[in-house]
């Protein structure tokens, strides 16, 4: 760093803005492909209802966060258009076209895709209530005061980035300890290969190696997230530690960060939660003498910054200043909150995950049938996209990109299975509606309505190796109870 300007972070500037940008592009392209299913003007949960309750009174308005369908009626046609908008807006950051121009361009950019998508988040309910929602979201916030390639990224904005990701890792790190006792007796990763909610092609392999090798595992994320992310501030220290080493403090740092998230990539799902870590972990990667400040000429150039642009940079540093008291006295409190945000516009929120970890996986299994009587009839499943069911199937690879209804499966054992948008579900299915069959990898009827429906669960295990080399599976499963049915269209 040298004063005002962080030179020797235009690496991590360049992965920041690309990368943030292509993450919007992906999160705009799933709710193109699954919000009017699931949310739109006929669908699980409609949006349109969202908005006319909280229409209805100030109090409820307030209640809703930000959108553009407050000042502009919610229509499918309307959605789509925002998201197309949206994927274009961060295809041409992705490419680096707004950043040729001042920084002003690349800062409409950002807020814009920020704005856009925070749109579609405040009103997409239970369907949009995760974490990396929040976190892209502040993620693009902070980028649109990234700059542009004609000037250094202003210190302060990459001080913030530490900061954002500060308070992922640590939030996360000690959600865990306070939650529960497997991670205070590193048992947590024997159970959570096989019982995250979506696991990927080498899950089972993972969740397959030796015991001592999971102990392992949990330390090395307790070490990653609880002592790793105070060092991610060491090239603060620059003025009494000598050249370079706070910058390779800070580096090795940040890399440790990469190579866990990496290690999270290639045995699970978790949407783009890993991919956006480690995008803002680069924001902490160095390289000496990168690039120099143009030489400041008051009042006009401040360590290369124009003064306009150093104002207000500044003057969102000072933002959030005021706005991160309550995540910070949070990361330290008794009752930690997890994944929660202290103001409207989600900024300087507080993150966590995991602060239990599941010891056996249910899985609810939709199965339909076309035989008149359910008592005799022969049932056959419906096939998800991501989550697990058929046997035989390799778990996809589905992350970055984040299948919506397949992750709410996930949490129904672990609540109520009479969710509204499940029963809805169920007679969406016995009605063959063709945008809802669309979410599905496999409907087993064609595009015929069954006669009957019914949710059946099952523990699901992975199946060990000599399973494996015996009979072809992946997972073994035994029968739990009826969840819900048979149920046909007049019930």
């Amino acid at each position: 760093m040298d004063g005002f300007a962080a030179v020797d972070y235009e690496l991590g500037r360049q992965v920041l803005q690309r990368g943030i940008a292509a993450l919007y592009l992906i999160a705009f392209l799933s709710s193109l492909n699954q919000f009017r299913p699931l949310l739109g003007e006929r669908g699980l949960l409609p949006a349109p209802e969202l908005l006319a309750w909280a229409g209805s009174s100030a109090r409820r308005a307030r209640m809703l966060r930000p959108t553009l369908f407050r000042r502009i009626r919610y229509t499918d046609r309307r959605l789509v258009v925002l998201c197309v908008a949206g994927m274009i807006v961060a295809a041409a950051l992705v490419v680096g076209l707004p950043q040729l121009a001042g920084p002003w361009v690349p800062m409409l950019c950002f807020l814009a895709l920020w704005f856009g998508y925070m749109s579609i988040t405040s009103i997409g309910q239970t369907f949009y209530g995760f974490g990396w929602e929040m976190l892209l979201l502040e993620a693009g916030f902070l980028a649109a005061f990234l700059g542009s390639n004609d000037q250094p990224p202003p210190t302060v904005v990459i001080v913030l980035f530490w900061w954002l990701l500060f308070r992922l890792e640590f939030g996360a790190g000690m959600i865990k300890i306070r939650g529960g006792h497997e991670w205070r007796d590193l048992t947590a990763l024997m159970y959570h290969h096989e019982t995250q909610p979506m696991p990927g092609p080498l899950s089972r392999q993972a969740h397959l190696l030796p015991r001592w090798f999971h102990r392992v595992e949990v330390v090395g994320n307790h070490v990653a997230q609880l002592v790793v992310p105070f060092l991610l501030f060491a090239p603060l220290l620059a003025l009494w530690l000598p050249a370079p080493v706070p910058l390779v403090i800070g580096t090795v740092a940040a890399l440790i960060v990469i190579a866990t998230q990496v290690w999270l990539v290639l045995t699970g799902n978790f949407a783009w939660l890993n991919w956006a870590t480690i995008v803002l972990a680069f924001s902490a990667v160095g390289i000496p003498d990168a690039g120099a400040p143009a030489a400041s000429a008051p009042p006009w150039l401040i360590d290369g910054l124009p003064l306009a642009w150093f104002v207000v940079t500044s003057a969102i540093a000072l933002l959030y200043v005021g706005l991160s008291g309550p995540a910070l006295r949070n990361l330290f409190a008794h009752r930690q909150l997890m994944n929660a945000s202290f103001t409207r516009w989600q900024l300087a929120n507080a993150y966590g995950a995991f602060g239990t970890v599941t010891k056996e996986r249910i899985e609810i299994v939709v199965e339909g049938t076309e035989d008149e009587d359910p008592d005799t009839a022969t049932w056959h499943e419906y096939g998800f996209r991501g989550k697990p069911g058929d046997l035989r199937r390799i778990p996809p690879q589905v992350a970055p990109y984040h299948l919506r209804l397949d992750w709410l499966m996930w949490f129904l054992p672990l609540g109520a299975p009479l969710d509204e948008w499940f029963t809805t579900f169920l007679a969406r299915l016995l009605a063959a509606d063709p945008p809802t069959l669309a979410l599905l990898r496999t409907d087993p009827f064609e595009g015929r309505r069954p006669r009957w429906i019914r949710a059946v669960s099952y523990r699901y295990r992975f199946a060990d190796r000599a399973t494996f080399r015996r009979d072809r599976v992946r997972w073994v499963r035994d029968q739990r109870r009826l969840v819900i049915g048979p149920a046909s269209l007049p019930d």
